[in-house]
């Protein structure tokens, strides 16, 4: 008894230094502090399309309430899933694999493909996930800074290549950074690597290319993609994987859990994709007030908005992020508070939300730079 209390203890002091996703403020919470309604909460950290047109989603839904019957197991769903998303990309249904969103697909990658000691390679800054999920698998996280212009480094990516590398983790367009990587790039490093390459294309939808087309070249490459982005399923969490036909089979037959995704959501999915128009109007309305956003951050003087292929923008303010943080959460205004990022010291992530959103958050970066203006002009610390 006393040996199996001291592994109890020592096993939950273990699970306990694990890392873990947090996600920060809340509106919900921010309103409730600020003594507001929740809906004059400028919410532009989650990185939501908010350009999908909720009143055709909501009729879809009632639509899905009056056909499904929520007592039933799922049955074929997944499987007219794949087809429609066979059409949708244009490749093979033996290469598409359905899951609880990007997320837990990924986690389901990494639990089938790292072993403790195993190491994975990735750049920074990037999404946090794949760390943290290798890192809870007894594997080693190796992170390669990316280069002043968000581009690889290829060369210092090669070198961490071994015998003992089983994962490859490429985000492209990178969260936070918003950009494309080059695919030149990718295709060096998947060819080179002795693994698994996963390519998150999240934001996929938003960007200027995607790999799924050249799938076929790499049997080692699998690549994820969301619904919650481009199709405005973020609360469903809804995803697929692309793969080759090895790949996806295990990926979609090994795995220990039966139904591991709502019925509700995976024929939530399916709609979406028979009425298409629906999201291809939201992405390109929001690739536009992208382009009007970026333009109108850049003219406020200390604000620096980097190029974007996703549905947010990465910009750098020269007022320290903690201040411009706390004076935008007195506004209403939530981003994603980044800080340093490689040579930029002062970086958060913004949504590309509404434009009557984005003009609130436009005032108030144009405040906050006066306030700091006036400051260094009177010569305050």
């Amino acid at each position: 008894m006393s040996s199996y209390r001291a592994w109890f203890t020592e096993k939950l002091t273990h699970l306990q230094a694990i890392d873990c996703y947090n996600a920060g403020v809340t509106s919900e919470g921010l309103a409730s502090q600020l003594g507001v309604e929740q809906s004059k909460i400028v919410k532009l950290n989650f990185n939501e399309n908010l350009y999908i047109d909720r009143a055709k989603q909501i009729s879809l839904m009632k639509q899905l309430c009056d056909e499904i019957d929520l007592r039933l197991y799922p049955e074929d769903e997944e499987i007219k899933l794949r087809q429609k998303l066979s059409c949708y990309l244009d490749v093979p249904e033996d290469f598409l694999v359905v899951g609880n969103a990007g997320d837990e697909l990924l986690d389901r990658v990494i639990r089938l493909f790292i072993e403790p000691k195993d190491m994975a390679v990735s750049f920074t800054p990037s999404f946090a996930i794949p760390r943290l999920c290798v890192k809870r698998q007894g594997g080693q996280y190796i992170e390669v800074p990316l280069n002043a212009n968000f581009q690889l480094n290829t060369v210092a990516m090669l070198e961490t290549f071994s015998d003992k590398t089983r994962l490859l983790y490429l985000c492209s367009p990178n969260n936070p950074t918003a950009n494309q990587l080059n695919p030149k790039d990718i295709e060096e490093l998947t060819h080179a690597f002795p693994g698994i390459v996963i390519i998150d294309e999240a934001y996929g939808e938003f960007a200027n290319y995607s790999f799924i087309s050249r799938i076929h070249e790499f049997p080692n490459m699998i690549i994820l993609r969301t619904f919650s982005k481009a199709f405005g399923l973020a609360m469903l969490r809804l995803g697929y994987a692309v793969a080759n036909p090895e790949l996806a089979m295990i990926l979609r037959d090994k795995s220990p859990l039966p139904y591991p995704v709502s019925g509700f959501s995976i024929r939530m999915g399916i709609k979406m994709l028979e009425n298409i128009t629906i999201t291809q109007s939201a992405v390109l309305a929001l690739i536009t007030e992208r382009t009007n956003l970026i333009n109108q951050l850049n003219q406020i003087e200390g604000v620096e908005a980097f190029p974007s292929q996703a549905d947010f923008i990465l910009i750098n303010t020269q007022t320290p992020a903690d201040q411009v943080y706390t004076k935008l959460l007195k506004r209403g205004i939530i981003l994603k508070k980044w800080g340093m990022l490689l040579q930029y010291k002062n970086c958060f992530r913004v949504t590309v939300g509404l434009p009557e959103m984005n003009a609130k958050l436009i005032e108030a970066l144009k405040q906050i730079q006066g306030e700091k203006n006036d400051e260094d002009s009177r010569g305050l610390p």
